[in-house]
């Protein structure tokens, strides 16, 4: 009967004669009958995982090794059944056998467990990794100039979803109500909120595009995206060809983009469409005109401090009533338990009616005030009840949230303004805070530039994000970024504009088109004195700079939205330059050129470089450089450059951070020359298939991880020669079919991280492992490594839950 189900599937086969063995044992071996059935019975019951798997062989190509481990343990286990009916009742080995069977019956039980939904799991991330290379294929095929531009970049779907609201939101269901009576009429297509900056118009737009009655009528087809004081129209378009999971296009012109647009949404009809346009700026009725189209059951929602009355009365959002101030300021304050000490509650009621309901202020005040002591409570009540009556403006707000950051130290307040070195409403990585942090305030380990950070997030001034619940490495913050309310920011570049030009620490240039600020044609102003300078262009920059004479820059942040983009050349006379932060917010790499300058650069230690394509580096030689961190680059002209010496140029390297480069194929060979490296990351970088040999010349390599690498195959044999690897990670690495024997010679390694990665026979060697503290790996795999446990490791096992999302192929940074 058992055979019958499978045919002639030696998956199939093996198993039913290992179930007939086992019925016919169970009647002769009395005394292992109790083991006998219980085997009977968890094969029975897996004989459904049997059918899945054959299913899933008809259609996949699953890995061989691992059915090929189940039909060796089947095999096993038939040839120890005939054994145990042939056992006379006192054979010495009757006990041995006795464990084997109820070994066999839980290593069974736990594969079938555990397979099938791991099988799955592991088939949809490579799908999902292959969708790039399915749109390729059809880009080759098509030789249609058209559809050659329409697939320079595959969508995810996802980009335009809609944050989630803060845990604490109170005051907002009343107009959560209101809003969606008003989004629910017939007849308006267009419904605006408009209230100051700092009331909540996003926080209640987000709980609406969460609200079960909104998502049951618009279901997939809201789409939320932040607009800004700077709109760009084709972004906004291309974020909703992404967030569908289409192929994103390469506009000409915004009208290009709001015709296609037009034309991606009528297919939807005749369900319901909902657009959210997120921070919409005062003068900006033109490009809401733009975004109306002819289509049945389509709503604009738009948040903004301005309202526009042709679009119809739209939504007031009012200041918090006095109980929701109390209890969102209590929330700040860390009061809601009651156990805090709060000397007069009078104090309370003051700073309630300074802030005036703003949530904002709220917030930021409570959290400026949280486990402070009495005394700085009724200081800080003085200041404002003083300097501030009522709260009707932003200018008001911020005079408001400009006594808060009286809360922080020195060092902080820093920190904190120069978050605004970044644009309105985009993340910021905090490996590039860390960048800038350590080298402008000459810190000595990146935790103290971390726990600055977490003291803007608990005084509320930053929010912390983090895109992936599980990091393998705690000192890695790839997928850790901040974002900050646009209010805060400008509380940041007004305070930073307080002093004269030239006496400035940080100056932040933010230039439409090529309109530089007078100030910087006026050579009167210069030399200048700040040591952060950043610049932020749009996409009709053309490169063409003016001088500028600032020696002493540390840190240079330059944000940029063209395809191409020249570094500036007097970048070349900022000798105390240290940190170099170049980031493309565009849909598409930015081709950097002028890159030579980084040569002349003699005390640059660290270069972050995002979404470029980098040129060959021939003339490029920095031998002061420590830490490279490149994301989402084009590297193809640099890898293949078999003439550049990179011990040459880098000889003081320590620290590698290659993460969403999708045209490395294979690290150049060079790069294990340069001995002096600490750190090598290689993240989400899928087409990567193979490590060189020379890694093993790496001998001060202390970390190394390779997580997502999904075409990587194995590693090299030499990697035994690392002494002092300590951290060793491969998770989500879902091609490695094995490791190495070598790997028993890292005498130094002490974590091992393995989520995600396929079940494969582990080598005896691992035991050599003496220093060996954790491993970190998934559920389905651990009993693998329990078995070493028995063998006298004294490794723990560190189980990883899955964190399932999109962000390992999505791009983090848009």
């Amino acid at each position: 009967m058992a055979v019958a189900f499978v045919g002639g599937a030696l998956l199939g086969a093996v198993f039913g004669e290992l179930l007939r063995a086992v019925s016919e044992a169970k009647d002769k071996a009395v005394m292992f009958k109790d083991l006998l059935e219980q085997l009977e019975s968890t094969l029975q019951n897996s004989t459904p995982m049997i059918k899945e798997i054959e299913k899933l062989n008809q259609v996949l190509d699953l890995p061989k090794h691992e059915t090929d481990t189940l039909i060796e343990m089947m095999r096993r286990g038939e040839h120890l059944v005939h054994k145990c009916s042939r056992v006379k009742w006192n054979c010495f080995k009757r006990y041995d056998y006795a464990k084997k069977i109820i070994k066999l019956d839980r290593s069974i039980d736990t594969f079938f467990r555990t397979y099938i939904p791991l099988q799955q799991t592991r088939d949809n991330r490579v799908i999902m990794v292959d969708l790039k290379e399915v749109h390729m294929m059809v880009k080759r095929l098509s030789g249609n100039d058209r559809t050659s531009w329409m697939f320079n970049q595959v969508g995810v779907a996802g980009a335009c979803s809609a944050p989630d609201p803060p845990p604490v939101t109170p005051g907002l269901d009343v107009p959560l109500q209101e809003l969606k009576l008003e989004l629910f009429k017939d007849g308006r297509q267009v419904i605006v909120v408009s209230a100051p900056g700092g009331y909540g118009k996003t926080t209640l737009v987000k709980k609406l595009c969460k609200d079960d009655q909104v998502l049951g009528k618009f279901k997939d087809n809201i789409f939320f995206v932040t607009v800004s004081q700077t709109p760009n129209v084709k972004g906004i378009v291309q974020k909703v060809y992404q967030h569908k999971g289409y192929a994103v296009p390469e506009f000409q012109t915004d009208e290009d983009a709001i015709n296609d647009l037009e034309r991606l949404l009528k297919p939807i009809r005749p369900e319901a469409i909902l657009l959210v346009l997120d921070d919409v700026w005062s003068g900006s009725e033109s490009l809401l005109q733009k975004f109306k189209f002819q289509l049945p059951y389509y709503k604009i929602l738009v948040t903004s401090r301005s309202v526009f009355p042709q679009f119809g009365s739209g939504y007031d959002l009012k200041p918090l009533n006095d109980e929701a101030a109390r209890t969102l300021f209590r929330y700040s304050a860390n009061l809601q338990d009651g156990n805090s000490y709060i000397p007069d509650e009078n104090l309370v009621n003051k700073i309630l009616r300074a802030c005036k309901g703003c949530p904002l202020a709220l917030t930021v005040v409570g959290g400026s005030l949280c486990g402070k002591h009495p005394a700085i409570w009724q200081k800080r009540v003085k200041e404002w009840t003083q300097d501030v009556s009522v709260f009707h403006s932003n200018k008001e707000i911020l005079s408001c949230l400009e006594r808060s950051l009286d809360a922080l130290n020195n060092e902080v307040k820093e920190c904190y303004m120069d978050l605004c070195s970044f644009p309105e409403d985009q993340r910021i990585p905090i490996t590039a805070l860390v960048d800038m942090w350590m080298e402008l305030y000459e810190l000595v380990d990146e935790l103290f530039a971390i726990a600055n950070l977490h003291e803007l997030s608990n005084l509320n001034l930053a929010n912390c994000v983090a895109t992936r619940k599980y990091a393998s490495d705690d000192s890695c913050y790839n997928d850790h970024f901040v974002m900050q309310h646009d209010l805060l920011r400008e509380l940041a570049i007004y305070q930073s504009t307080l002093e004269p030009i030239k006496q400035r620490k940080r100056l932040i240039i933010d230039t439409s088109g090529n309109n530089f600020p007078e100030w910087w044609m006026d050579q009167k102003q210069h030399p200048l004195n700040a040591s952060l300078l950043s610049i932020s262009t749009d996409e009709t920059f053309s490169s063409n700079w003016y001088d500028m004479e600032a020696p002493e820059v540390k840190v240079v942040v330059l944000n940029v939205r063209t395809k191409k983009y020249t570094l500036p050349k007097f970048l070349e006379k900022m000798d105390k330059l240290k940190v170099m932060i170049v980031t493309n917010y565009g849909f598409f790499p930015a081709e950097l050129s002028n890159i030579q300058v980084f040569g002349a650069l003699s005390n640059l230690k660290r270069i972050r470089l995002e979404h470029v394509s980098l040129p060959s580096l021939t003339t490029v030689r920095m031998k002061h450089l420590q830490n490279v961190s490149l994301v989402m680059c084009n590297v193809d002209q640099v890898v293949q450059n078999s003439t550049f010496h990179f011990s040459d140029a880098f000889p003081n390297l320590l620290e590698i951070d290659i993460d969403y480069c999708n045209d490395l194929i294979e690290l150049p060979d060079g790069l294990c020359d340069i001995v002096s490296i600490k750190k090598l990351r290689i993240t989400n970088c899928h087409k990567l298939s193979a490590l060189p040999e020379g890694i093993g010349k790496l001998v001060n390599l202390q970390m190394l991880t390779l997580a997502s690498c999904t075409d990587l195959s194995a590693l090299p044999d030499t990697i035994g020669n690392l002494s002092n690897l300590n951290f060793l990670d491969i998770s989500e690495c879902l091609n490695i079919q094995e490791l190495p024997e070598r790997i028993g010679e890292l005498c130094s390694l002490k974590t091992l991280c393995l989520k995600g990665c396929s079940m494969f026979e582990l080598p005896s060697s691992i035991l050599n492992l003496e220093n060996l503290e954790v491993v970190k790996c998934d559920e389905e795999t651990a009993y693998q490594w329990e078995y070493f446990q028995l063998g006298q490791a004294k490794f723990r096992i560190e189980v990883i839950q899955e964190d399932i999302n999109l962000y390992w192929l999505h791009n983090p940074h848009l």
